[in-house]
């Protein structure tokens, strides 16, 4: 059938009756076992277009070939999922194809299971429609009983016979499996006609052209060649010229008609605001997958906002360097995040500066007052294309960038000043003394650049917090949240030590680690439980360390103070063995963040994985199992690693972070510290988050 209905479409349409329907899958030996293993996923697929429940529809199978054997009654299996998971264990029998037996079985027995007779039958024929014997008689004695009778043709079928099979008209009673959507929807369809309720809302049958398919044999002169033949004359020959045959199988299409039931879709309306994509669920309910920075109410209104009152000034690079493609990227970065952080009537304290070889402020900070010209203006701005002087431009802009406009005659502007400095190509100058230069006026620095820039802007932000890389050119938008919280994290104090948190450092001791590199694993995991304050009401810190297999070397509720805490890490072992970070995880799961050993419901749990990024695979299905109990997994690598299997393990890009060796480790504690702090202000108090650094 040509044409195709998707699966979530169909799964919203059921026909909801009192209805027995019994399958007749055929099992013969012209079917073949794959054919057959076909055959009954075909029958699990219908089975979503039925209603099936003790008072509604219920659904029995025989399975035939040399003789009819019954599967299971109607009245065995009640529930969807139970019919489905029966048949799918249907084992493949065999035989020749007695579909005219099978008939006269359902006329002696009735439908086994079956309800009394005011109740509707449906009996559904999967098969290639080849059978041994006629089938004229048996199937017109079925239907004159008031059965249903519909076909399904498999493989390559014989469809002359299958609408002998059918009832009237045909061609709403004989389907194709080849295509499972479109054949449910037929079915649904003509059932929705009679004896299912009425159509939902918004939908309606509809015929189409579609084509029907099989394979047939056919004969066909090849050519003649030279034979001998006897003659009248004793013991003579004559030579003559014979035909030659040869038996061709021919794909033959037959043009047919379809009824399937169409409904409007509610994604037609684009509900979706701010470049949000529409995704349907059933008939009547969708729902909009958003944009970073989107997702405040279902159709993609702004989930952020600064939540601060800052002067903000973008330094863009638009050198040689980062060529016109980067310079239109920034442009682009620079509406999506205004749009997704400040409203209409948001306080507009944003200006623009750009540079290569000289500098440019060609928006003053506070020169907009609405979103709608300062957009406009961000759109007018030129690539210029010159050399890469960052230093040059920091010391610009600590010297021009902020002309203070006091609200009121006589009161000075006070807020703090945030510059954000975008850029993907080395400087040409020194960065260092410009950037303390602009510190020491009071400048909060932020860096913005793809990751082999990270060095430089560290740099020129004096901290790794403040610098921000990205992966990849669409990373780069995933950066808007991050950002957000770095502006706003200007006058915001450090740490989390008010929040109760139930927190277990996870350590890879194994051989791919290396002795000294645990040691330095050990050391970090020691330095950062300074930053909580460990106790029964604030936090709670457990430590395992895995090689092969996972050792809890305290829980939550064995050590009440950082001393002992501190005392405790101090004599934790190396393994040496072989790493699987997944039983590891596994283990927190059922050993380390439960009740029996001190975890406390309501409190936030976050899980740190340390490790350095090998042996992941067996980790993505527990930490999934994780996040599906409301845990979030932070992934933080250490050195060269599979990205794409560490973000299976945490989820979201938000949640990775790449640390060059462990020598860099100590730098990037306060950043991690910072990010378990972010979550456990941000995540509501439910029975875990799970944050996993992966080194």
């Amino acid at each position: 059938i040509q044409g195709h209905i998707s699966e979530d479409r169909i799964k919203g349409m059921k026909c909801s009756a009192s209805l027995d329907v019994l399958f007749l899958l055929d099992g013969s030996y012209s079917i073949g076992k794959g054919t057959f293993e076909r055959s009954k996923h075909f029958a699990v697929r219908l089975c979503d277009a039925l209603d099936i429940h003790p008072d509604r529809v219920r659904v029995g199978m025989i399975q035939f070939s040399s003789t009819p054997h019954l599967e299971f009654p109607l009245d065995s299996y009640l529930t969807k999922q139970e019919v489905k998971d029966r048949i799918k264990r249907i084992a493949f029998r065999g035989g020749s194809t007695e579909t005219g037996r099978a008939l006269k079985c359902i006329l002696r027995k009735g439908f086994p299971g079956g309800r009394n007779s005011s109740v509707p039958e449906v009996l559904i024929i999967i098969s290639d429609g080849k059978s041994q014997g006629s089938t004229l008689m048996p199937a017109m004695q079925v239907k004159e009983r008031h059965v249903r009778v519909f076909a399904v043709g498999i493989k390559f079928p014989r469809w002359e016979e299958l609408h002998v099979l059918a009832s009237e008209p045909t061609e709403q009673h004989v389907l194709f499996a080849g295509d499972a959507n479109d054949a449910a929807n037929g079915l649904y369809s003509t059932l929705t006609g009679s004896v299912c309720s009425a159509t939902a809302p918004g939908c309606k049958v509809e015929s189409h052209p579609c084509e029907r398919r099989t394979l047939e044999t056919v004969k066909e002169l090849a050519g003649n060649y030279v034979c001998w033949k006897g003659s009248k004359q004793l013991n003579a020959v004559q030579a003559s010229l014979c035909p030659f045959y040869r038996w061709k199988r021919v794909l033959i299409k037959h043009p047919s008609r379809c009824f399937r039931t169409v409904c409007s879709d509610p994604c037609d309306s684009q509900p979706c605001q701010n470049g949000g994509t529409c995704v349907p669920e059933g008939l009547d309910k969708y729902h909009c997958l958003c944009p970073v920075g989107y997702g405040g109410d279902i159709h993609c209104a702004p989930k952020l906002s600064l939540e601060c009152s800052v002067d903000l000034l973008f330094l863009v690079d638009s050198s040689a360097g980062v060529m016109l493609e980067g310079f239109l990227r920034y442009k682009a970065f620079l509406k999506r995040f205004l749009q997704a952080v400040m409203g209409q009537d948001s306080p507009m304290n944003v200006g623009v500066a750009q540079y290569d070889s000289d500098v440019r402020i060609p928006i003053e900070v506070s020169q907009h007052k609405n979103a709608f010209s300062l957009m406009k203006s961000i759109d007018a701005l030129n690539f210029s294309g010159g050399g890469t002087l960052t230093g040059r431009a920091l010391q610009y802009i600590a010297q021009h960038g902020f002309r203070s406009t006091p609200a009121f005659a006589g009161v000075q502007d006070d807020l703090p000043r945030v510059v954000v400095l975008l850029t993907d190509s080395k400087s040409q100058d020194p960065v260092a003394e410009a950037a303390n230069y602009a510190r020491d006026r009071d400048l909060f620095l932020i860096g913005v650049g793809s990751s082999f820039m990270r060095a430089e802007l560290t740099q020129m932000t004096g901290n790794p917090k403040q610098t921000i890389v990205y992966s990849d050119p669409q990373d780069l938008f995933n950066k808007i949240p991050e950002l957000q919280r770095r502006i706003c994290s200007v006058d915001n104090p450090e740490g989390c030590q008010a929040q109760s948190l139930d927190l277990a450092f996870v350590v890879d001791a194994s051989s791919e680690v290396g002795l000294e590199n645990f040691l330095r694993l050990r050391d970090f995991v020691r330095s950062s439980c300074l930053h909580f304050n460990i106790n029964r009401d604030v936090t709670q810190i457990a430590l395992v360390i895995y090689g092969s297999k996972a050792h809890t070397v305290f829980t939550l509720d064995t050590h009440t103070s950082n001393s002992a805490v501190l005392q405790a890490i101090n004599q934790v072992p190396f393994l040496g063995d072989l790493a699987s970070a997944g039983s590891a995880l596994l283990h927190i799961y059922g050993d380390v963040m439960t009740v029996q050993k001190g975890a406390r419901p309501g409190v936030n749990k976050v899980v740190v994985v340390l490790t350095n990024g090998g042996s992941m695979e067996d980790a993505a299905a527990p930490a999934q199992q994780l996040r599906d109990n409301g845990i979030l997994v932070f992934v933080v690598v250490i050195g060269d690693a599979q990205r794409d299997t560490l973000l299976r393990v945490a989820g979201s890009p938000n949640y990775l972070i790449y640390i060059s060796s462990y020598e860099d480790l100590q730098y990037y504690q306060d950043l991690i510290i910072e990010r378990i702090c972010e979550v456990v202000a941000l995540e509501p108090h439910h029975s875990g988050s799970s944050l996993a650094f992966c080194y």
